[in-house]
């Protein structure tokens, strides 16, 4: 494992010396707005793994070196009992996803592709990722939630599962093995494995408000559980029509202006190495 994280540390460090005129990332949806809370999680035992998505885009190359994204955990529940964040990245429907899709769905226009981003895949399990927890509000209510009325058409509506109380936590990610994209539009989806209970992912704004950093091509909210894989729901259109909505999230970092050839490279080499500790890991 360690000779891996080396190499990617190693290419990383000589891409980021390629000249070129840098500057600072800073993306954000906002702050909660306390329509609806949905689950993100990783299976475990008796749980399928049900995952929530929301989108950004990025107008060149970019390293991420940091992301927050804010949630419920049940009242009560310790801060330290989160065992696990896992992060995954996604094009936008059809990029990585069979076309014509199966047909399940209304649409799957402006959806997660059916696969992740391998070499962007970020766990705490393996190291790739670390993260600390605050508490923003020990009783923080949303008017409505996703947990597991997630169904195909043509059942999707259910409305939502109704209101939720729990303590509002920010998430503070840093990606400690080096994470780059080119310029592109993706989704961002966190999970997180708590000891007891589950993570709703607070939505935000749509449109996006300050603080937030609005654009252009904001997409909403999208989620998908194991039952439903590949495929993914409109949380705001297909569950419930209280929205659309954005999830509450950030993400910063630094440009870095690079020939194609050199991300092709460095695509290749995270791949390969990130392959690698995915399949000492299971």
């Amino acid at each position: 494992m360690r000779s891996i994280v080396s190499l990617l540390v190693a290419v990383t460090a000589a891409v980021t010396a390629v000249p070129g005129r840098a500057a600072s990332f800073n993306f954000s949806t906002g702050n909660p707005d306390g329509l609806i809370g949905t689950l993100s999680r990783p299976a475990s035992t008796g749980k399928l793994e049900t995952e929530t998505a929301d989108d950004f885009v990025l107008s060149q190359a970019t390293r991420l070196d940091s992301a927050t994204f804010t949630g419920l955990i049940p009242a009560g529940a310790s801060l330290s009992g989160s065992a696990r964040v896992e992060i995954e990245f996604y094009h936008v429907f059809p990029v990585d996803s069979t076309n014509p899709p199966s047909g399940h769905l209304a649409t799957r226009v402006n959806a997660p592709s059916d696969g992740e981003i391998v070499s962007a895949m970020r766990d705490s399990l393996v190291g790739s990722l670390g993260f600390t927890t605050t508490l923003l509000t020990s009783s923080f209510t949303v008017s409505n939630t996703g947990v597991n009325g997630i169904n195909a058409s043509p059942n999707q509506f259910t409305g939502g599962e109704g209101a939720a109380t729990g303590q509002e936590v920010q998430f503070n990610v840093t990606f400690t093995t080096p994470l780059f994209l080119p310029a592109d539009h993706y989704f961002f989806r966190p999970e997180v494995g708590l000891s007891s209970g589950n993570f709703l992912w607070l939505s935000a704004s749509k449109p996006i408000v300050a603080p937030g950093t609005p654009f252009a091509s904001d997409l909403q909210s999208w989620i998908s559980n194991s039952n439903l894989s590949p495929d993914w729901e409109r949380i705001g259109t297909d569950i419930t029509h209280q929205g659309p909505f954005n999830a509450t999230f950030s993400l910063t970092g630094e440009t870095v202006p690079l020939p194609a050839a050199a991300w092709s490279g460095l695509a290749l080499l995270a791949g390969l190495g990130l392959a690698k500790l995915w399949r000492r890991r299971c």
